[in-house]
């Protein structure tokens, strides 16, 4: 007994003495963590107040700077105005209504008036449209500014015109400084003329934004001639207001400070957000010619990630997992067997999880292989991760290769001619580690597992970052099938367009005979009607029989397959003209002036690049205000190395600046072409084909009048010769593409204008063919 007492103490007194221990390091170094994490919350508050603070500095930044941006733009189209009057003004400054300037009160066209010719402005502008308008000059200024013009803003009230401003500082200094320096300024903060009328709680300490305005100098080198000031009245408190609302998200507020009339700075505005104002900041930035000041305070309890449970959360547990330490301890210190147990009964649960997380793998790996679709998954260096079967089925290629640069060749990746190899830059998964996202991406592969070659889609997306890695993956769909069926389905459209044409044809051979049969009979006068009516329906026909050939061709330029070939755009320019120049012009119109640059070999289907051609130069000679002369300019212009660009120019009506980004539109036609015959669908056409050719196509305006088109195509690796194989190979491109022809030469034998309109035998006999001019005419 003796001898196991002290050894039963000994076994007694160890227990405490470890859970002692570890409930004093538990305690301590979960103290040190709390604290640890209280500091990272601190900081995390700092750098997310730092960051809501830049997000509200540009935002502010942002929006004066758009408001001086489009007050500048304005004033410099009000300049090109020589007689500038109340409907100019109001057509002029109806984008800045739908601009959605945050606390803007108005837009008015200021101008200046000694005080010997205040009746003289005034009359003058009472006769541009500003009727009622009333001068009231205010003091003994040298010069007295009015508004003369106003535009509310933000279904605000119209504030009364005539008002004299130069009897305020604040506005006078803005508009002396902005005809001074030629530049948009501000004003310091005032109380607008218009809003010191209103009780004072409701006024509101505001900035006048000022741009000048100059007329367009009459000569190269000459003074630009000043005209006035548009200038923007701008509350302060609604401006902050609405963009720190939703800057900040609620999450912060703010003042606005700058300097008033006495240079003195001032408190503009204010926007108070939640909670207590525990962190600040303070940014100053240029707003035009002058200073601002934001200052910016938030409650950490409310900013994303500045101040969450975490700490506390890990006390708790820290202290509870402390106290599971010391019982296991405990336990361990007084029975081994119980402890074993214990543990057993701990990692239960580990190879419950395991076991899970086993079956998830294989259950996603099933899933993958089951796919009919590809799919292919790579990491940030363009190694693959994955790649089911599906994707090696359709690639053709048992091993991967690692790295963008080396796919194109390994697997067989060629544009959709079949031809060009595929970019790099432009692959999806190359995209997708750029973090774009696209969708239907057309593909070729070719290589020696599809010698072949299919057509595939491919939709490309950055790898989720729950991945747990950067990375991009792609799936891939065979669309070889589905392309197959749309060719055929063109082809069956092109049966079914010349089976509805036949019938017209009937109509219009009959409407001929029986206009050749009246001739000569007696009663000539009462015939004169019959025959304009069977003149009308024979036009009519022709016109469905062109818009048959229109849609035929616009569904040939989709979806026909491409022959390309090097083309010479020289002799196949010059027989567009040919073609088009001998249609008969309308009695008294004068001779076109066609000048045709030298121009390079391209890489093209003939056919097609016919159709861009005639479409353009058809264009360039119908859209010609009446009794003037076409004048069309084709030239090549500089580009990218392997690419032509092909500029088309003329002097015709132009197209009107709100058109051009919609005018290849299906069916779009421009304000401009009312009275014009046309279908709105020669221009998409063009597109689709240039954009198949992996061009680009474009129209802007031509410097003197007009319109210029351009586009690129690929350059020939090898130039025929113009006179010889080239062109007899351009003679059986047409003849293979007769769907396509056949509408072109349609169209060009019933009309001029390229868009199907008919012209009456009558009409057509009434003017010579003429053959394009040999030498220069000068630039379209």
């Amino acid at each position: 007994m003796r001898s196991r007492r002290p050894t039963a103490w000994r076994g007694r007194s160890v227990g405490p003495v470890l859970v002692a221990v570890v409930l004093a390091v538990g305690v301590a170094v979960t103290l040190l963590t709390v604290g640890a994490l209280r500091a990272e919350q601190h900081a995390v508050g700092d750098r997310v107040m730092d960051q809501r603070t830049a997000v509200a500095r540009a935002a502010v930044t942002g929006e004066t700077g758009r408001y001086r941006d489009l007050l500048q733009a304005v004033a410099a189209g009000l300049g090109t105005n020589a007689r500038l009057t109340a409907a100019d003004f109001a057509a002029a400054t109806a984008p800045l209504d739908r601009a959605g300037l945050v606390g803007a009160t108005s837009v008015a066209l200021v101008v200046p008036a000694a005080p010997d010719r205040i009746g003289e402005t005034e009359r003058l502008w009472r006769s541009r449209g500003a009727a009622g308008l009333t001068l009231e000059p205010r003091g003994a200024a040298p010069e007295h500014l009015f508004p003369v013009l106003r535009r509310p803003l933000n279904s605000g009230a119209a504030s009364p015109l005539g008002i004299d401003v130069s009897a305020a500082p604040e506005p006078t200094a803005a508009l002396v400084e902005a005809r001074r320096t030629g530049q948009p300024t501000v004003s310091a903060a005032y109380v607008l003329l218009r809003d010191r009328a209103i009780p004072a709680a409701r006024q509101q300490l505001s900035f006048l934004f000022v741009s000048p305005i100059f007329a367009v100098a009459a000569a190269p080198g000459a003074t630009p001639v000043f005209r006035g000031w548009l200038a923007l009245g701008l509350h302060g408190r609604d401006f902050l207001g609405g963009v720190l609302s939703t800057a900040s998200q609620g999450l912060i507020d703010g003042e606005l400070y700058a300097t008033d009339g006495t240079g003195r700075r001032v408190e503009v505005a204010a926007y108070d957000a939640r909670g207590s104002r525990e962190l600040t900041r303070r940014a100053t930035f240029p707003v035009a010619d002058r200073q601002w000041t934001l200052v910016t305070g938030a409650d950490s309890r409310y900013l994303p990630g500045a101040r969450t449970a975490t700490p506390t959360a890990v006390l708790i547990g820290g202290i509870g997992i402390t106290v599971m330490l010391a019982l296991l301890v405990w336990v361990l210190a007084t029975s081994r067997s119980r402890a074993h147990e214990q543990v057993l009964a701990a990692t239960a649960g580990l190879r419950t999880a395991e076991a899970e997380s086993r079956r998830q793998a294989g259950l996603l790996s099933a899933i993958m292989a089951s796919l009919g679709d590809g799919v292919g998954v790579v990491d940030e260096n363009g190694a693959f991760l994955l790649h089911n079967p599906a994707a090696k089925a359709l690639l053709g290629v048992a091993d991967d290769v690692d790295g963008p640069d080396g796919w194109q060749q390994h697997y067989g990746l060629y544009r959709p001619d079949g031809q060009t190899p595929f970019p790099i830059d432009e692959m999806p998964l190359v995209r997708a580690l750029r973090g774009e996202a696209s969708d239907g991406v057309e593909m070729v592969i070719r290589n020696e597992g599809r010698p072949d070659g299919i057509l595939v889609s491919v939709d490309g997306r950055p790898l989720d970052p729950s991945a747990g890695q950067h990375g991009a993956v792609a799936v891939f769909h065979d669309i070889t099938e589905l392309r197959r069926y749309e060719t055929d389905l063109a082809v069956f459209a092109g049966v079914v367009a010349h089976d509805l044409k036949a019938p017209l044809a009937v109509i219009r051979g009959h409407c001929e005979t029986a206009v050749d049969e009246l001739e000569g009979v007696p009663g000539e006068a009462e015939l004169a009607e019959v025959r304009g009516s069977l003149h009308r329906i024979a036009g009519a026909v022709d016109r469905m029989a062109a818009m048959i050939d229109t849609l035929l061709a616009y569904t040939t330029a989709r979806d026909a397959p491409l022959k390309l070939r090097p083309v010479p755009l020289g002799p196949l320019v010059a027989d567009v003209i040919e073609q088009r120049t001998q249609q008969p012009r309308a009695p008294g119109a004068p001779p076109p002036e066609i000048y045709v640059g030298p121009l390079p070999v391209v890489r093209a289907d003939p056919a097609m690049l016919r159709h861009v051609l005639d479409n353009l130069v058809g264009n360039a000679l119908k859209y010609v205000a009446s009794g003037r002369a076409a004048r069309i300019d084709v030239t090549a212009g500089p580009a990218e190395e392997g690419w032509a660009r092909i500029e088309v120019a003329d002097r015709g009506i132009g197209i009107p600046a709100d058109d051009q980004p919609v005018i290849f539109e299906s069916f779009h036609r421009a304000r401009t072409a009312a009275g014009y015959a046309g279908t709105g669908l020669g221009l998409a056409i063009c597109r689709r084909i240039v954009e198949r050719h992996g061009g680009a196509i474009g129209v802007s305006d031509n410097p003197g009048g007009g319109t210029r088109f351009t586009f690129t195509l690929p350059l020939a690796t090898a130039e025929p010769d113009p006179g010889g194989p080239g062109r007899e190979a351009l003679d059986r491109e047409a003849l293979d593409r007769a769907l396509l022809e056949r509408a072109l030469a349609r169209r060009a034998a019933i009309s001029p204008d390229g868009d199907g309109h008919a012209v009456r035998p009558a009409e057509a006999a009434s003017a010579p063919p003429r053959r394009p001019a040999a030498g220069p005419a000068g630039t379209a």
